[in-house]
């Protein structure tokens, strides 16, 4: 994984509660487990219409949110099926950092597996970013993960919560495999010293 220690990103506004993965990546586009290509069809059911042609009322059509790393968005963000396609699906799009008030959890343990900061604030405060990314053409955060602030260029700021063990994974860049790898000598050594008797084999 890319390392996740500040994010300086242009805010997209996503003002809906509940938006569950079918949402975020619908189910006729999972035929494939790699983790890229999936951006195009992120919402694709809201960025296009019925006819295939691009539904410009949506927020990530409007040109000015091109480029966007950083969507703010409602509470229960995440929510439905445990696919991790949403997740690739957001991250392949570029979005690095996902604020709302709360996240389902399957999808909250998602993101931070594939290198992607779900950011909790409050209702008050997700109201204002959600304004100020509507109203200030070319709003932008600074999410800054080792002092667990946010905060914009001008009179925003609020302090973040996030468990050690998730911030420590971001930092350093570790999805499960890397965090595996970290103990390969000891794995390497302790293959190497076991007993061959303990060698289970499906011929025996």
């Amino acid at each position: 994984m890319i390392p996740y220690n500040i994010e300086k990103g242009l805010v997209a506004p996503l003002p809906r509660a509940n938006v569950d993965t079918d949402q975020i990546i619908p189910k006729q586009f999972l035929k494939r487990i790699e983790r890229t290509g999936f951006g195009e069809c992120l919402f694709y059911d809201w960025r296009y219409r019925q006819d295939g042609t691009i539904d410009k009322s949506f927020v990530l059509n409007e040109p000015r949110y091109n480029g966007a790393t950083i969507l703010v968005t409602g509470r229960n963000f995440g929510c439905g099926s445990s696919r991790e396609h949403a997740p690739w699906a957001l991250a392949d799009y570029g979005f690095r950092t996902i604020i709302a008030p709360s996240f389902a959890d399957i999808f909250s343990n998602n993101c931070f597996k594939n290198g992607m900061l779900p950011l909790t604030l409050s209702e008050n405060k997700i109201e204002e970013l959600i304004k100020r990314a509507t109203d200030i053409q070319g709003y932008r955060l600074t999410v800054d993960l080792e002092n667990r602030e946010v905060f914009d260029n001008t009179d925003f700021r609020a302090i973040f919560e996030i468990e050690g063990f998730r911030r420590y994974c971001l930092l350093e860049g570790l999805d499960d495999i890397g965090l595996t790898l970290r103990h390969e000598k000891s794995i390497t050594s302790y293959e190497q010293n076991r007993p061959r008797w303990k060698n289970f084999s499906a011929t025996n």
